[in-house]
């Protein structure tokens, strides 16, 4: 088993980072949170009306996530977007080892999966402004970029099997990208 690390499921909107944080978390038997639950009431209205969130918009919600992280430093599983270096860094502000699990994939299946979803506060209309604004994790960065272009048991097993074979130092695709 994986040693117990704080990690940060990331990625756009509809890349499955809810069920497969929440999947990591059960198979290490750590807590997990949806950042989702951490926005402001004006945060999720703006978004419902198809309005992309700005810096401004996300600086206090960073700011919850971050005091999460930092609470649970000895281990937690974080579904959040982050899809900016920027955002990543406030989160490196409250814990410096947080570990970062990219979950990639083609537009077109991004697509297909976030129209499946059911009750989501998020439209399919922003999805090209969340493929905008990703930044890729850097070199630089902690962690791991996973193709989501396959079952939840595969994404999870293909986590476990990575970080049980070496540590993860900094990023890197552990699947062929598109």
């Amino acid at each position: 088993m994986p040693h117990q690390q704080t990690l940060v499921v990331m990625g756009v909107s509809g890349s499955g980072k809810s069920t497969v944080g929440a999947a990591i978390a059960q198979r290490l038997r750590v807590p997990f949170a949806d950042a989702d639950d951490f926005h402001p009431p004006a945060n999720i209205a703006k978004m419902t009306a198809g309005q992309p969130l700005d810096d401004h918009d996300r600086g206090p919600w960073l700011a919850a996530i971050g005091e999460w992280l930092a609470e649970h430093a000895d281990g937690g599983v974080m579904s959040c977007s982050a899809l900016k270096r920027h955002y990543r860094d406030q989160l490196r502000h409250y814990l410096l080892d947080i570990e970062f699990v990219h979950l990639h994939g083609r537009r077109e299946v991004i697509a297909r999966r976030q129209s499946s979803r059911a009750g989501h506060f998020m439209p399919a209309s922003l999805l090209a402004s969340q493929f905008a604004t990703l930044e890729p994790l850097a070199p630089d960065e902690r962690g791991l970029v996973i193709d989501v272009d396959q079952d939840i048991d595969a994404i999870v097993e293909q986590y476990v099997d990575t970080v049980a074979r070496s540590t993860v130092s900094t990023a890197h695709t552990t699947t062929e990208e598109s």
